[in-house]
């Protein structure tokens, strides 16, 4: 006599589908604003905001030399603190406030530096990437 062994997923709750749905409108909304913004301001403003959607990730590169020891899904706890920081949407978001009101708002390229980072930042959340723990996996 054979047992099968099933593997059941937790559902998802309804509150994480509206979660993400939501990250999901403001990843459009940013990456939307970030276009318009290269548009409006030309090539430099398009470049720095396709750089610092990118930028979050690169993060990964401060420690590619223990990556190969790490279990799969998990960032070396070297880089941890970086990718945590540049995953934050408060850093963007309160740099947006500074660029609103401070004296560098005559600068287009970037505020859409600042649209892109956190159209990066979104769409990780809708996707279910979040903030990483110490040692380095997703927080559940």
């Amino acid at each position: 006599m054979s047992t099968a062994t099933t593997t059941t997923t937790a559902p998802r709750s309804p509150l994480t589908l509206v979660r993400r749905t939501a990250w999901l409108a403001g990843a459009l909304f940013w990456s939307a604003f970030a276009v318009l913004e290269a548009v409006n301001h030309g090539w430099l403003a398009g470049t720095f905001a396709f750089a610092f959607f990118i930028a979050p990730d690169l993060t990964f590169l401060v420690a590619v030399d223990e990556a190969p020891r790490m279990a799969k899904g998990q960032l070396p706890p070297r880089a941890v603190p970086y990718y945590n920081a540049m995953h934050r949407a408060v850093v963007p978001l309160a740099l947006m406030v500074l660029y609103t009101f401070g004296p560098f708002a005559a600068w287009p390229p970037l505020f859409a530096a600042l649209c892109g980072w956190l159209a990066h930042i979104s769409y990780d959340r809708a996707f279910g990437y979040g903030l990483r723990t110490k040692e380095g996996f997703q927080r559940g």
